[in-house]
């Protein structure tokens, strides 16, 4: 963790919080209160906040660890912008009064829109997520041993437990080592 600055993972926990909050105040809270008012399609978004909202509260403990879903906050929120949003800003059919889809919905988009790029360790994300090779597609034999690993930082290797030998080009059997 110490590639990221203590700053910056105090602004990504903001962030989560500000999330938490924000979601819990606007639109967890009187959906909750008032039940009776919501449309079929409005509490399926509201459900899916409600996942967000918690997810980001894990965030604020495992800032980093739980980056993907701010990436998925500026992905949707990119995506509606473009696709609804403005689209609808322009011709004057955005409605104020909507509490989905509605003037409060682009102003919120545009938010994270701006904030999530900022707080973003971008140097750390560049590493860890598109410099790092992917996951293997296929299957890759290991020995028994190796595969009883949990821990994805100790390359398959467990300690304390005597590992299978290696066998030189020439036949010969090695302790390996570890």
């Amino acid at each position: 963790m110490s590639e990221v600055s203590t700053f910056r993972l105090y602004l990504l926990r903001a962030m989560y919080v500000f999330m938490v909050v924000g979601l819990a105040i606007f639109k967890l809270g009187p959906a909750i209160l008032h039940p009776e008012n919501l449309s079929p399609q409005d509490s399926v978004v509201l459900s899916v906040l409600g996942a967000f909202a918690l997810l980001a509260v894990v965030g604020i403990r495992y800032p980093l660890k739980m980056l993907p879903l701010l990436f998925f906050e500026f992905v949707w929120k990119s995506v509606w912008v473009v696709a609804f949003g403005l689209p609808l800003l322009l011709t004057a059919q955005l409605d104020p009064n909507a509490s989905f889809g509605g003037t409060e919905t682009l102003i919120n988009c545009l938010l994270g829109i701006v904030l999530v790029p900022i707080v973003t360790p971008w140097g750390y994300v560049l590493k860890h997520y598109l410099r790092a090779p992917g996951a293997r597609w296929g299957k890759q034999q290991m020995s028994a041993l190796a595969s009883e690993s949990i821990n994805a930082d100790d390359d398959g290797v467990l300690r304390g437990v005597e590992q299978p030998a290696d066998v030189l080009s020439n036949g010969r059997r090695v302790p390996s080592k570890g």
